[in-house]
């Protein structure tokens, strides 16, 4: 299979061979995301053609994840507001594209999909898969299966008050994702940072100004998480992207604001994820290869 993860600031590739139950990618490709549905659809068959010619084997099938609203059912992305689209049929451009047939899907489900199989959610029946990268969603575990639910807690309410994306204010991702955090920091200082992982270095040097902004952004995750720990009670909360390499920098202060915050909520064990950003091609393969088993 080739697999293809379409994010927010990264478009990541692999050719993966494997089952249902264990795969493995073989060669890896990563470029900057184009800026709109036709542009990506482009860039995944290029990346195809690419990986494609790195094997001796054919090609089974393609494996496309993306973020925003999905339709899987009928391949097309509803709405995505960091990418610009509106009901997009990724399926059929993609088939149309490559040649090969495409399985589809949203890519933080995908990515609680291979977290679940692979993972450090592999135990769990009930559980939130929350990667934090240029936004925030989860993949919902519900009954020991990865639900076809929107997931959206980036776009909760959480009461502080900024402008987000997506047109309301207030909302978790607007405060505590990647993007936000590392905006945040040059907003207040005048200083430019690569990244949130940047934020994280000046926070264990102690710089004021970042650990305000990290302060902050574990506020709005810890009310974000509140809210669902109230409506779905959770076993656990597996924290991934390109935030948990922070570590026990966010799942220390995450777990103590959280039991600031609890009055009658049962508290979700904090994990991080074990497949890092990786997590979004492998469940892209992972759905390919479902889709071939069906046949």
């Amino acid at each position: 299979m080739i697999a293809v993860d379409v994010g927010g600031t990264e478009t990541k590739a692999a050719l993966v061979t494997g089952t249902s139950s264990q795969v493995q990618a073989v060669k890896q490709q990563r470029c900057p995301t184009v800026r709109d549905a036709d542009g990506v659809v482009g860039q995944v068959a290029g990346l195809v053609e690419e990986l494609r010619a790195a094997t001796e084997h054919p090609i089974d099938a393609v494996g496309l994840v993306v973020p925003g609203l999905v339709d899987e059912a009928n391949g097309i992305g509803v709405y995505s507001a960091n990418l610009g689209w509106k009901d997009y049929p990724f399926v059929a451009k993609t088939q149309a594209a490559t040649n090969l047939r495409t399985a589809f899907g949203h890519d933080v489900r995908a990515g609680g999909l291979a977290e679940h199989r692979l993972g450090n959610a592999r135990d769990l029946d009930n559980a939130v898969i929350m990667p934090i990268g240029t936004g925030i969603a989860a993949a919902l575990l519900i009954d020991g299966r990865v639900r076809n639910l929107p997931g959206e807690i980036g776009h909760v309410e959480v009461g502080h008050g900024d402008p987000c994306g997506c047109g309301q204010t207030g909302c978790v991702e607007a405060r505590a994702s990647s993007a936000a955090i590392a905006r945040r920091y040059t907003e207040r200082t005048l200083r430019p940072v690569q990244g949130a992982a940047e934020v994280a270095r000046l926070v264990r040097a102690g710089d004021v100004d970042a650990v305000t902004v990290w302060h902050e952004a574990v506020d709005a995750l810890a009310r974000g998480i509140l809210l669902v720990a109230a409506l779905l009670g959770p076993e656990a909360v597996v924290l991934g992207g390109g935030l948990a390499l922070a570590g026990d920098l966010l799942t220390d202060p995450l777990r103590d604001r959280l039991d600031g915050l609890i009055t009658f909520q049962r508290r979700p064990e904090l994990r991080l994820a074990a497949l890092g950003d990786e997590a979004g091609c492998l469940g892209a393969a992972l759905l390919a290869i479902d889709m071939l088993e069906e046949r």
